[in-house]
């Protein structure tokens, strides 16, 4: 029996050993995997591989920020919201902005444009030279008939960088430059 039972202690220490590298998996590890699925285009993947790194770290911010921006590419703008909301929760100031900036932009992509301009004016209220924040606060402005504003943001968000920004003022208000002076 003895002799019987040295293969199958040999072979369960073996499959021990093959598992055992499968449960160490870091949150830093599955979020790499997960990064790189998302660089290749495997959005599917590379959401499995952020809710691991999720379900490892529940803090891991960086990984509810790319896993809303999978769900974002995946049109699962529910699903992009509530990831977006963690890192507003979760993250440091800086990443709180660009939170509140990205969960805007996933509601006006939804049609949801008065609830986007709040997550805008947060953003903003965050970091008052984003932008991005600007510009797409103003696209907001336009879907709800608030033309005034939308100028107003479009000229913030050229000041601040935004090219197309300035592509559009250049196209509809020519003189948009002087008036800023």
């Amino acid at each position: 029996m003895k002799r019987h039972s040295t293969p199958i202690v040999l072979a369960i220490a073996g499959m021990v050993a093959f598992v055992e590298p499968c449960l160490a998996e870091t949150a830093n590890s599955w979020f790499d995997s997960g990064f790189s699925r998302h660089q290749a285009g495997d959005l599917k993947e590379a959401v499995k591989l952020y809710s691991k790194a999720i379900d490892t770290d529940g803090n891991f911010v960086m990984a509810y920020q790319m896993r809303a921006a999978a769900w974002q590419r995946l049109h699962q703008y529910s699903r992009a919201i509530d990831d977006y909301t963690m890192v507003v929760n979760l993250g440091e100031p800086s990443f709180k902005a660009v939170g509140y900036l990205n969960r805007g932009i996933v509601k006006n992509m939804a049609g949801h444009f008065a609830e986007a301009i709040v997550d805008f004016n947060m953003a903003i209220s965050i970091d008052r030279f984003m932008g991005p924040a600007y510009f797409h606060r103003a696209l907001a402005r336009s879907k709800t008939g608030d033309n005034a504003g939308k100028l107003e943001d479009f000229i913030q968000a050229a000041k601040y960088g935004d090219l197309d920004a300035e592509r559009w003022l250049d196209a509809s208000n020519p003189g948009w430059r002087q008036v800023r002076k």
